[in-house]
């Protein structure tokens, strides 16, 4: 199951602040800040989905991340991967490492980020 982007806009806060009560995801937001309706309407479809959890305090309810980041969008680039590459993590490397602009800095620190992996795989 995938989330809208205003349901992943609120979990990047959750995601965040680890738990909070919806007055602290509402501060998380920009002026103009969405109505609290607005915000408790999207927490209801992502504990529908199974994204969040919370626990009852009294009146409030106090939200947590049932996913963690990490798993999410791991989820999504590999199905960008399948869908857009052919299933090719070579071709989406190549097509990000010419597509996005980086700088030769963030290409050495890419380097090493796959040569550490190449020796792990190696073990």
């Amino acid at each position: 199951m995938q989330l809208s982007n205003s349901e992943e806009q609120l979990m990047q806060h959750l995601w965040k602040l680890e738990k909070g009560f919806m007055k602290d995801l509402l501060e998380c937001y920009p002026e103009p800040k969405p109505a609290t309706t607005t915000i408790a309407t999207l927490l209801k479809r992502m504990a529908d989905k199974k994204f969040v959890g919370y626990n009852e305090i009294g009146n409030s309810r106090e939200y947590y991340p049932l996913v963690e980041k990490s798993d999410y969008f791991s989820k999504h680039v590999n199905g960008l991967i399948k869908n857009f590459f052919n299933n090719s993590a070579s071709q989406f490397a190549s097509f990000f490492t010419k597509e996005t602009n980086l700088t030769q800095k963030e290409l050495e620190e890419l380097q090493k980020i796959i040569d550490k992996e190449i020796q792990k795989k190696k073990k």
